[in-house]
């Protein structure tokens, strides 16, 4: 196996942090990451709120149910989609655009030894509220998710995800080639 493919297989969901600083280099890569993501159309309709002020992310992780880790997280990056990019039947494209910018993101906080996990938003209109207001988001803007980063506290382990009973050769039903 290569180092990206052990790279992807070993990513974990961190929901606990440590305290630690995490500098303007590792922030800048993680967004250049999320930024070299494919979109319809090169379209990018990302735009990334990076949030330090703990203030803000203790009102989030109140808010958001699935976010509590916010208060022991050193940053955190919300992801979201203009909705003025995609238009007509490519409208919901913001979403699967700003999804494949969050995994490059994870990834790359995997490879640089931050933790990280994605937290909702979208589509959850109490989420994207509490969001909107707490970033002051115009209309246009969606969140997609908020993530939580910071140096892992604990050790926590990749789930094993290779379930074979879920690939499908040539049809619906044929398990094996």
């Amino acid at each position: 196996m290569n180092n990206l493919t052990k790279l992807i297989i070993r990513r974990k969901s961190v929901r606990l942090f440590s305290e630690c600083s995490i500098s303007e280099l590792q922030v800048n890569t993680l967004l250049k990451a999320a930024m070299a993501a494919p979109s319809a159309k090169n379209a990018q309709p990302w735009h990334f709120i990076v949030i330090e002020n703990r203030e803000v992310m203790d009102r989030l992780a109140a808010q958001l149910p699935y976010a509590k880790m916010l208060t022991s997280a050193t940053l955190a990056i919300a992801i979201c989609g203009d909705l003025r990019v995609h238009t007509g039947e490519s409208a919901p494209n913001w979403m699967l655009d700003c999804a494949a910018a969050t995994q490059n993101l994870l990834l790359v906080a995997e490879s640089i030894d931050l933790g990280a996990v994605w937290t909702a938003c979208y589509p959850y209109e109490d989420r994207i509220n509490a969001v909107r207001m707490a970033l002051e988001l115009p209309d246009y803007m969606m969140p997609l998710n908020v993530i939580p980063i910071g140096a892992p506290f604990g050790n926590e382990k990749p789930l094993e995800k290779w379930k074979p009973e879920r690939i499908h050769y040539e049809k619906w039903g044929r398990m094996s080639r």
